[in-house]
């Protein structure tokens, strides 16, 4: 089971880090953030169908063919955790070494489209004060870890229950012969 999950785990991984290396490279200042975040949560639907064959792959290859739904989430699970460990991990790298400004030009974005909304000015008040919060979370590297897993853990686990609901089984399917 280990180098099961940890091979689906990686390989899921390494689809969301590709996905933050290229919006980074491509577009991190490109004022629209929206479509990056939404290509983001579809990276991550891409990445975590791979909770679906890690799943199935052992099922069937090292199971004869049954698993239980609590093992099935058991191996999403952490198929989920080593790849939003991957994820974070190449936050980190990315948000500390190329663009240790981005919660300043995030908030900035933020703060233009709730002009752009016709907010209110007590409304855009409540807006500073909440990008202000979460500028100040960003400066604590274990704050950045919780917000950036708080990203991609949610995603992760409805795969995981879809997944442990499709594909577990409790016995072999019996096969009919033919008389």
């Amino acid at each position: 089971m280990k180098k099961n999950v940890f091979v689906f785990g990686v390989i899921a991984g390494l689809i969301v880090a590709a996905w933050i290396i290229v919006v980074v490279t491509y577009g991190h200042y490109n004022p629209d953030f929206q479509g990056s975040m939404w290509m983001g949560y579809a990276s991550m639907l891409v990445a975590f169908s791979f909770v679906f064959v890690g799943i199935k792959n052992y099922r069937d290859k090292f199971n004869e063919g049954v698993i239980s739904f609590g093992k099935a989430f058991k191996i999403g699970l952490y198929i989920v955790l080593i790849a939003s460990t991957i994820y974070v991990l190449n936050w980190l790298i990315i948000y500390y070494c190329f663009i240790p400004d981005y919660m300043v030009k995030y908030t900035a974005h933020i703060m233009a489209q709730a002009q752009k909304d016709g907010l209110s000015s007590t409304e855009i008040a409540k807006q500073r004060v909440q990008m202000d919060d979460y500028i100040q979370m960003y400066k604590n590297p274990l704050m950045v870890i919780a917000l950036t897993y708080l990203e991609i853990l949610p995603v992760g686990l409805v795969v995981i229950l879809i997944a442990a609901l499709i594909l577990k089984r409790k016995s072999q399917p019996q096969i009919l012969a033919s008389a």
